[in-house]
């Protein structure tokens, strides 16, 4: 969990724009239904140039 929280942090440092201008995040949601049940997925993810940064989750 620390480690999630850690890059959480970094993630939104980097969103702040720390070298410049502010750069908004990526955000996708996904809701998946099957006969195995509910799915959901979630990531967000900043970018700049050729790098990107993301942390994705689901359940």
């Amino acid at each position: 969990m620390k480690r999630a929280f850690a890059i959480i942090a970094l993630l939104g440092l980097a969103a702040c724009g720390a070298d410049g201008e502010p750069t908004p995040p990526h955000v996708n949601t996904a809701v998946t239904l099957s006969t195995s049940g509910v799915s959901l997925g979630s990531s967000v993810s900043v970018g700049r140039g050729p790098f990107r940064l993301g942390l994705g989750l689901s359940s």
